[in-house]
């Protein structure tokens, strides 16, 4: 288990944005930063944070996002409109892995040719798939188009398994609760922990150490995970970034 750290951009510039309001056109922002993700990657690259994703949310982003790349270069994830046409140009800018999301579906159902063709471009271990989800009638179901839109991919063993033998790693943010700072998604947690075939970075909700504790409990310490609005680096006041550099390097020396 261990911390992996984001640059979400916006417009340009590194927010922290609550999830489900990116269908507005004025979404809702708890930060937004006055230094570049340049900085952030580079800070990232200092503490030997690798593993972490810069995310694009939305157009006019890809300066940006080249920018942090360039200061950790295949160090960083990266996602936001990933697709069969540019994935291969976004790992030869730098980028560790490429994730990969709304490009798997059409009309809200999932396509595992549309993966299939890209792990045979680009590799699957090139490949991450943002599998971001909410809970719908009682089942946990992949959103897509900025989480707006509930698919046909429910988060089951089955199609986990499914999907994992095209991609590395899943990442999941429980869209319910991202950005709220509410309090982690407990059964998603549990749920993920239980049945994810290959490593899973999760995000959502996280406020406090207690959960991230909690997240390691509830998802057998198999799950990494993302912090954002409620880390000082980010505006926020319940969780220092100093001590997820240091609960990292704690996690190594017990691992060996």
């Amino acid at each position: 288990m261990r911390f992996r750290p984001c640059i979400d951009l916006h417009n340009g510039v590194v927010k922290q944005i609550v999830g489900t309001s990116l269908g507005d056109d004025d979404p809702i922002t708890n930060f937004t930063s006055e230094r570049s993700p340049a900085y952030y990657a580079q800070m990232y690259r200092d503490d030997s944070l690798d593993g972490g994703h810069v995310i694009m949310l939305g157009p006019g982003n890809e300066e940006s996002a080249q920018e942090a790349l360039a200061a950790f270069p295949y160090g960083l994830q990266l996602g936001g409109g990933i697709n069969l046409n540019n994935a291969r140009r976004w790992l030869d800018r730098g980028a560790a892995q490429v994730i990969v999301t709304s490009h798997l579906f059409v009309d809200g159902r999932f396509r595992q040719d549309h993966l299939e063709n890209l792990a045979t471009k680009v590799g699957s271990h090139n490949l991450v798939v943002d599998l971001s989800c909410a809970r719908v009638d009682g089942a946990y179901i992949a959103m897509t188009e900025r989480w707006q839109r509930a698919t046909d991919l429910e988060i089951t063993a089955a199609n986990l398994r499914k999907v994992a033998a095209c991609c590395s790693q899943f990442l999941v943010h429980a869209t319910d609760v991202e950005g709220k700072q509410s309090g982690i998604a407990k059964e998603v947690v549990q749920l993920l922990g239980d049945i994810t075939p290959i490593a899973t970075t999760y995000a959502g909700g996280i406020r406090s150490f207690a959960e991230i504790e909690l997240i390691e409990t509830l998802g057998g310490g198999r799950l990494d995970f993302t912090v954002g609005s409620a880390l000082d680096v980010f505006g926020g006041t319940s969780i220092r970034y100093r001590e997820l550099v240091d609960f990292n390097r704690e996690r190594e020396i017990l691992d060996g």
